[in-house]
């Protein structure tokens, strides 16, 4: 069992910056590949951005890409998302997930866990 808690959402002005956090319970962290998907109202829920267990792979979204940056530090069970040259389209819940799927990490079916989400706001 794995438990999620985000935090670092707020608002912010287009072209700021953010650093969400993503806090896991368990001793089975370092096992997991992690993602941070997120759902604008309306909308469907997308895929952001993922890391591996160990994180030596990345992948992103073609829209966050060169602004938005993961990464894990296993030692404090958590995984990070820096978010740079934020736009108003950015607005949304943010969620990080934990899965043992990772070859499909663009697919948010394969995450056995979520976190409860944090709002990120971009005002224009």
């Amino acid at each position: 069992q794995v438990q999620l808690v985000e935090s670092g959402g707020g608002l912010v002005q287009a072209g700021g910056s953010l650093r969400l956090s993503c806090a896991a319970s368990g001793r089975t962290f370092r096992s997991y590949g992690m993602g941070w998907f997120r759902q604008a109202p309306g909308k469907e829920r997308e895929f952001v951005a993922a890391i591996s267990w160990s994180g030596g792979s990345t992948d992103y979204v073609d829209s966050v890409k060169g602004r938005f940056t993961i990464s894990r530090d296993n030692t404090k069970n958590t995984v990070y998302l820096q978010m740079n040259s934020l736009k108003p389209e950015d607005t949304a819940v943010y969620y990080c997930s934990a899965t043992r799927r990772y070859s499909s990490y663009y697919n948010a079916e394969v995450y056995d866990y979520w976190g409860q989400g944090t709002q990120v706001t971009v005002s224009s």
